[in-house]
């Protein structure tokens, strides 16, 4: 076989050279130990947990090390795109702090625009790139083509795939696409220009040389060191209508960028050998690869099952309406990435998740495990850390969106609902109250709201209750400070025949009608409608007296 000629026959426009494009693509500038690290996604709908997962990989390695983080948008398969996904998983990304420093980004127009030298950054617009490397391929005898004529093309799309391969012996059929490969490489030049001569389209495969009772030694940075057999398919490179393959893509692509370390799913490892051998037929320097396990959840039984993207979590828009801050899920995530992130935060409780000497070595090899309950704990820490300018801004911005009548509420008065933030805020135990931005409402929403539920402690005398309202309202100075306040309700207490101090009161509970804690809790109920609130006597300052002595009147009624 003349393999230059063959491969002028197949790519007559080709008329660059490997040589020519990486003059192009000039290796990069970086400190010694920088890493180049990528975000390869496909634009086919929303970003999933799972895509969180290895982009934060990927911009904590990069930027750790000096090095660089970039997008790059595997767009390929044109069938599966959705319009406007990619657009919008860059913003749902920078949402989460994952930033990149060049690649596809949103112009001025709201459109995919290139920043960095080392574009396109979207595959769909490389095709010249890709037809280069596969014509070199062709000339040195490690591709060739398969034709299909029109007439079996035809036939092939009349045919339901799967049912044809459900209905067949697996092994049978694989022995049958073995041979039919080994006769394809047999190929002449005078067939191929017949086929040409017809337009008969054709796929490029790569003619393997590997042997699957070899195997190579292969080190992954999550997996350890591995052995890997040797492949022997001969996988395609170029599809009919001569759009890269994901294999053959991401090789040229991560050696022209410059890419260093490669995150992706453990899903990649059975194609693995085919990325060696076509690294090395393409003599460029294999990246490092970091395969991350699956994340999984439990299923109603307790069984561990992949995340799928239609179990809630998965979509990274569903945090957004349900409330999670940015902060919270990324803190989460880094519990997830490195088994000693939460000793670390212990130790560094100031200091920002991006402050944590994020390791390779002490990521899970096994897959990590979704919790609500655990993001949520997460959660209540690091808004317990945040000010209450913050709380007020982040809370009012999702609600304008996501319950506009509370959000007008909480923007109607920032300074008033900062005060109300701010209790119990700060300190060595400051207050855990909300894991989400819609618990604010259901916290704090009754001091927007003069109206009480028709709610009181149907355990105690209603007398009882009554009368220690109406004694807290013929003492009530909203001047008093907090310790002339608990004062009056202590004596309050006394005259009514409940324990003053809870000590004596659980020493002989049979003595008193009740205790101290009660009495609070009566009041607690006539001013806030709930059993459970904030500190009590700051409510009453926030709130003022009118409002206050108002409620506690009301509730004097509805006891009435």
């Amino acid at each position: 076989m003349d393999y230059q000629k063959l491969a002028e026959l197949l790519f007559p426009n080709v008329t660059e050279t490997p040589a020519d494009v990486e003059a192009k693509f000039p290796p990069r500038n970086l400190p010694e130990g920088a890493k180049v690290t990528r975000f390869a996604p496909s634009p086919t709908g929303f970003v999933h947990f799972g895509g969180l997962f290895p982009s934060t990989i990927g911009e904590r390695l990069a930027h750790q090390s000096g090095g660089v983080f970039y997008l790059r948008i595997e767009d390929t398969d044109a069938k599966r795109e959705v319009d406007g996904a990619a657009e919008g998983l860059i913003r749902t990304l920078a949402h989460y702090g994952v930033c990149f420093d060049e690649g596809a980004v949103i112009g001025e127009n709201g459109k995919i625009c290139d920043k960095g030298i080392y574009g396109p950054y979207k595959q769909s617009q490389r095709g010249p790139i890709y037809h280069v490397f596969a014509k070199q391929l062709v000339s040195q005898g490690k591709a060739y083509p398969v034709f299909t004529t029109k007439e079996e093309l035809e036939a092939l799309n009349a045919v339901d795939k799967k049912a044809e391969i459900k209905a067949k012996d697996w092994h049978e059929d694989q022995t049958e696409q073995r041979e039919k490969m080994l006769a394809a490489r047999n190929i002449t030049i005078d067939e191929v220009e017949a086929n040409l001569a017809e337009g008969n389209p054709f796929v490029l495969r790569l003619l393997a040389d590997g042997d699957p009772e070899k195997k190579t030694p292969f080190t992954d940075l999550v997996k350890g060191k591995l052995e890997i057999p040797e492949n022997d398919e001969d996988f395609v490179l170029l599809k009919s209508d001569g759009i890269p393959t994901y294999h053959f893509a991401h090789a040229v692509d991560d050696h022209l960028m410059g890419t260093t370390h490669v995150i992706r799913g453990e899903e990649w490892l059975p194609s693995l050998s085919k990325h060696i051998m076509l690294f090395r037929y393409l003599g460029f320097k294999l990246p490092k690869y970091l395969h991350i396990a699956q994340i999984m959840r439990l299923d109603e039984n307790g069984n561990k099952k992949k995340l799928s993207k239609r179990d809630m979590g998965a979509n990274m828009d569903d945090y957004s309406r349900m409330g999670y801050a940015p902060a919270c899920v990324c803190e989460y995530i880094m519990t997830l990435l490195n088994s000693n992130y939460e000793e670390w935060h212990a130790q560094n409780a100031d200091k920002p998740y991006t402050d944590f000497p994020f390791n390779i070595k002490k990521m899970s090899v096994s897959g990590c495990l979704f919790d609500f309950n655990k993001l949520n704990d997460v959660s209540k820490n690091v808004i317990s850390r945040m000010s209450a300018k913050e709380v007020t801004e982040q809370v009012t911005a999702w609600a304008l969106q996501f319950d506009p009548e509370f959000g007008e509420k909480l923007a109607r008065d920032p300074a008033f609902t900062e005060s109300i933030f701010a209790i119990g805020r700060g300190g060595k135990k400051p207050r855990k109250d909300l894991a989400t931005w819609a618990d604010a409402k259901p916290y704090m929403g009754f001091f927007f709201d003069g109206k009480q539920e028709d709610a009181y402690p149907h355990d105690f005398d209603r007398a009882d209750i009554k009368a220690a309202l109406e004694k807290f309202l013929a003492t009530f100075d909203i001047a008093d400070d907090m310790n002339t306040w608990f004062e009056k309700i202590k004596a309050i207490a006394r005259e009514i025949g409940y324990a003053d101090d809870m000590k004596a009161y659980k020493a002989s509970p049979e003595e008193y009608r009740g205790s101290i804690a009660d009495v609070s809790m009566f009041l607690r109920v006539a001013v806030t409608g709930k059993m459970n609130a904030p500190d009590l006597y700051t409510v009453m300052q926030i709130l003022g007296k009118c409002n206050t002595v108002c409620r506690i009147e009301s509730m004097i009624e509805r006891l009435d």
